[in-house]
């Protein structure tokens, strides 16, 4: 249901911030069947983002718990991120990591603390074109895909953000093409495999042309193939900023450029060669942990390479 929210959450709103977010669904200038007769166009690359000196987005001081609950997931938290950055957020589960990448889009709020985008105080009228500018691909794909066919899942965030028919068509098709899913566009979508499904979400975002996309264990369930697959779309065919939360050390390695640890509520910088550049096996390999060079330090106790 997360899922289903946020695309009925691109509509706008003139109600406070602090309001909660409406679910229902809007409806389009274009009837969707509209788009099996597409102009025709002609597929680009994604476009390189401008360089920009205001942060996309901005924390100070937020800390967040659940109604009912008295643990405090996210605790006088600072963050500042900007398009170009790729942020890998890694640590045990449980700590609320997920939760995180929920208040960057406005699907949870804050308790305290203030959220700045494009450096003004986020408000509930800002809040489609904050999802329109930080995608969010979910970890787990049901929750983020509900309509019929590939194309109408893809579609449907440009209809909802106003394009006409064959413009959602092209940018859709255009997406499709990004992931390696030309040709899927009238296929059922829950006839898909997990790995089709991944890559279909990743679609789905990709479709809106945002600056920078959120994920949320992007690799989480997938064969060595399609694994391999997302992360070299992910590195050679998106020029996004990205937050990356995941628990697949050498997937954060490959994708991102920097690396934190979300520890008492707050996201703590770490170093990356804490991520392993081998394949290797241990008891305790979701702890975050450094391997020492020296005698006997090679490789830690109880490890072995593979």
């Amino acid at each position: 249901m997360v899922g289903l929210l946020w695309h009925r959450a691109l509509l706008e709103s003139k109600e406070p911030y602090t309001a909660p977010i409406q679910c229902s669904r809007p409806q389009t200038q274009e009837p969707l069947e509209a788009l099996s007769n597409p102009d025709e166009h002609t597929t680009t690359s994604m476009a390189a983002l401008p360089e920009q000196s205001t942060p996309l987005l901005e924390l100070e001081q937020v800390s967040f718990s659940y109604p009912g609950s008295a643990r405090q997931l996210l605790s006088n938290l600072d963050f500042s991120f900007s398009p170009r950055q790729r942020i890998g957020i890694i640590g045990p589960t449980g700590l609320g990591k997920t939760t995180f990448l929920h208040l960057l889009v406005g699907l949870v709020q804050p308790r305290q603390g203030s959220i700045r985008f494009r450096g003004e105080a986020l408000s509930r009228s800002r809040l489609r074109e904050l999802r329109s500018s930080l995608g969010f691909v979910f970890q787990n794909p049901e929750d983020q895909l509900f309509s019929p066919t590939v194309l109408e899942d893809v579609a449907f965030g440009p209809l909802n953000l106003g394009d006409k028919a064959a413009e959602a068509r092209r940018k859709a098709s255009e997406a499709l093409d990004l992931v390696g899913l030309a040709g899927y566009e009238d296929r059922i979508t829950h006839k898909l495999s997990g790995g089709e499904k991944k890559l279909l979400s990743l679609a789905t975002i990709l479709a809106m042309r945002p600056e920078a996309m959120l994920l949320d264990e992007p690799s989480i369930g997938l064969d060595p193939d399609t694994r391999s697959h997302i992360l070299e779309v992910i590195t050679e065919r998106l020029d996004l900023g990205l937050i990356i939360v995941s628990h697949d050390w050498d997937f954060l390695y490959q994708a991102t450029e920097e690396l934190y640890t979300l520890e008492r509520g707050r996201l703590a910088a770490k170093n990356r060669d804490v991520l392993h550049e081998h394949l290797h096996s241990h008891p305790s390999g979701d702890v975050p942990h450094e391997h020492v060079d020296g005698p006997g330090h090679g490789v830690e106790a109880g490890e072995s390479e593979s």
